[in-house]
């Protein structure tokens, strides 16, 4: 007899911590190219190489890729903080671009928590080269509910 998981029964970072394992990963994450390479509770790391896949009409990375990748860490950054029972929807997202970014770049999106209650949350996230370039930052307000 197999024993299943209780996905619902674990906390946020516990849920995380299962994709960093490559035991739960997020279908968005193999559609737009990238990895949670980093969790803790307030704290979480993407990484991805965007091709010329996901180019504009300029010749540069479209902004609704990064968006996602910044969306995606402030998303599971709140996700982190999570109690047993509880979920979350992302209200509000806000992107600010502030360099062209190239196919074949390496990038690291952080998020990071900037306060949980107890029905709302805000978060924040950056996205880096690995040289430290700033390409993009995000602000994102979610709201926490239970089941």
């Amino acid at each position: 007899m197999t024993e299943t998981l209780d996905y619902a029964a674990l906390s946020g970072v516990e849920q995380l911590r299962l994709g960093l394992s490559g035991g739960l990963v997020a279908p968005i994450a193999r559609t737009v190219g990238f990895d949670l390479t980093e969790v803790e509770e307030g704290r979480v790391v993407f990484e991805a190489v965007p091709t010329a896949a996901v180019y504009n009409p300029l010749g540069t990375v479209h902004g609704g890729w990064i968006a996602t990748v910044l969306d995606s860490a402030c998303g599971c950054v709140v996700h982190s903080t999570l109690r047993p029972g509880q979920t979350y929807t992302t209200l509000e997202l806000k992107t600010v671009f502030h360099k062209a970014l190239s196919a074949g770049t390496p990038v690291r999106a952080e998020g990071r928590i900037v306060q949980a209650g107890r029905r709302a949350a805000f978060a924040e996230a950056d996205l880096r080269g690995l040289d430290g370039r700033l390409y993009a930052t995000a602000t994102s307000t979610c709201l926490v509910m239970e089941r």
